[in-house]
């Protein structure tokens, strides 16, 4: 084979990822939320700035591609990200975990956007089981040291090649078969943590695994490698499975599988408090229908260990669990308690005060003392601030404020915020309201009293004056119709005088016509009498 038919399939290879690039810059700009495609953009900007190679990997791309919702933005930078991570720290961002070793970071980026940087690494096993040798790499050698080829997927982020799909495992594939498959015979061997990553995935998708995993999998559980689990690498997963949606599937299969007692000897029998799980995950829908984010990994903690009782603070202290997120786990109870008390009480009594106290508060600590405590009164009252409440704040009218004149700054927004205690209080109840009370907060005053009373007095002596006009015309028009009215009757007589002269009077020509008539009535009766006779 010459050179030339060798360059040929490479170049169709190369045709053919540059074609899928838009797809996937499409499904990165319309599935991402706009805070996300800010972090997004900030990334790519410092890694230029940098002259380092980035690449959003793992569990953000499986997500992308499979279509489940996209928690954390885990990007792979193929240098030091130390710098990176400090530069966002100054604009919002907030460090959770770092590992200085591995150069893995776990970030809340600003927006409140969760996700991790990590530099590209290899691990190099002497022997299966032993501990790696870390050494920096490549995204590619990063990407095929990874656990799962589900996991093993990458998107470039940089000029030249972005939204290109890095696939060297073919973990596509997998996704569209809908199972996980692992990248080593030795992977449960070399790392026994992922016998309940495994399993994780398998329930959060939907997957199964895939034939020769499996097999892999029921080897090492019969070897024991469950029992030589890291503990801190088991808090870790614990901790992971709280931020997961359907946790109690998840914990319901590592039951199945009898890996609870990995976790905590007594977990498997006494079992995690599922319906507290189910009713945490009902109380979570309403939050995430209003567009609200709930982080309930400290809930979904607690429930997991709840039976356990008193234990649960050595089971988390023997996890490894960092000692800030145990104290939350321990005191949730409590602190729902007190959170009850003041949305029963009268101090909630106004909408204004309830919405002060609601908007101030952890959503997980709302959704866990609704799934805990189930009170009507204070469900109602967080019903009202996710459904009516918190969308009336975040309509406020802006742009009418804008259009009175109103330049942004300190009294613009005490404006709003008075504005939106008249609409709690109900005294804003239609648009014409809206631009009054806008107009009274901003102390724009109506036209002077004073000029609208000379104006009506202006009007009304207009309106006076066109009626004495339309008075007098009317008279003189009365005048005019009655002196018209003697000349024709005057007229009248005369013809009438006239017309008597022309023609003799009926008195004259009566007495003539009863002379006639007495002279033909003789005659007459004189003509019946002949005929009586004859």
């Amino acid at each position: 084979m010459t050179s030339e038919t060798r360059a040929k399939p490479r170049i169709r290879i190369l045709q053919e990822a540059e074609s899928l690039m838009p797809d996937y810059m499409y499904l990165l700009e319309s599935r991402l939320s706009p805070e996300q495609r800010a972090v997004l953009l900030r990334v790519q900007e410092l890694a230029r700035a940098q002259d380092s190679n980035v690449y959003l990997a793992g569990g953000a791309v499986r997500d992308l591609i499979s279509g489940m919702p996209l928690r954390d933005l885990d990007f792979t930078v193929e240098g030091n990200p130390v710098r990176m991570v400090r530069e966002l720290e100054k604009g919002g961002a907030r460090v959770v975990v770092e590992d200085e070793r591995l150069r893995h970071y776990e970030l809340i980026f600003a927006g409140d956007v969760d996700g991790s940087i990590s530099a590209a690494r290899d691990e190099v096993y002497a022997r299966p089981g032993a501990k790696p040798e870390v050494r920096w790499s490549t995204i590619m050698e990063d990407l095929r040291r990874r656990d799962f080829s589900i996991n093993a997927v990458a998107i470039s982020l940089n000029p030249a090649s972005r939204g290109l799909l890095l696939d060297p495992t073919n973990g596509l594939a997998d996704l569209e078969r809908r199972e996980v498959r692992a990248l080593s015979i030795h992977a449960f061997t070399n790392q026994p943590i992922r016998l309940l990553r495994a399993l994780r995935f398998s329930a959060r998708m939907g997957f199964k695994m895939e034939p020769r995993t499996q097999e892999w999998f029921d080897l090492a559980i019969e070897r024991g490698l469950n029992d030589t689990m890291d503990k801190r690498e088991i808090g870790k997963e614990v901790m992971d499975v709280g931020r997961e949606e359907n946790a109690a599937a998840i914990l319901k299969l590592w039951e199945s599988n009898n890996l609870l007692s990995v976790v905590h000897p007594k977990l498997q029998r006494k079992r995690p408090d599922y319906e507290g799980l189910s009713r945490l995950a009902k109380a979570r829908e309403g939050f995430v229908a209003a567009g609200l984010r709930v982080r309930l990994a400290i809930p979904t903690v607690y429930y997991t260990f709840r039976k356990l009782g008193p234990r649960t603070a050595t089971v988390l202290k023997n996890l490894n669990v960092p000692a800030g997120e145990a104290a939350k786990v321990l005191h949730l109870p409590a602190e729902a308690k007190k959170l009850l008390q003041v949305l029963r009480g009268g101090k909630t009594k106004l909408a204004r005060d309830a919405y002060q106290v609601i908007s101030q508060t952890p959503t997980e600590l709302l959704a866990f003392m609704d799934a805990d405590f189930r009170n009507a009164k204070a469900a109602a009252k967080v019903r009202n601030y996710l459904q009516k409440w918190r969308p009336m704040r975040l309509g406020a009218p802006v742009a009418e404020l804008e259009s009175l004149g109103i330049a942004r700054g300190p009294k613009f927004d005490k404006i709003l915020e008075q504005f939106f205690d008249l609409q709690l209080r109900g005294k804003v109840r239609s648009p014409e309201d809206v631009t009054k009370r806008l107009r009274q907060l901003a102390g724009i005053k109506d036209e002077p009293k004073k000029k609208l009373k000379e104006e009506k007095k202006k009007r009304g002596t207009a309106l006076e004056a066109a009626g004495a006009k339309r008075a007098a015309k009317a008279t003189e028009a009365k005048a005019a119709g009655a002196a018209g009215s003697v000349d024709a009757k005057s007229e009248a007589k005369a013809a009438a005088a006239e017309r008597a002269k022309a023609v003799p009077s009926r008195s004259a020509k009566a007495p003539a016509a009863r002379k006639h008539a007495k002279r033909a009535k003789p005659a007459a009766r004189s003509k019946s009498k002949k005929r009586a006779r004859r």
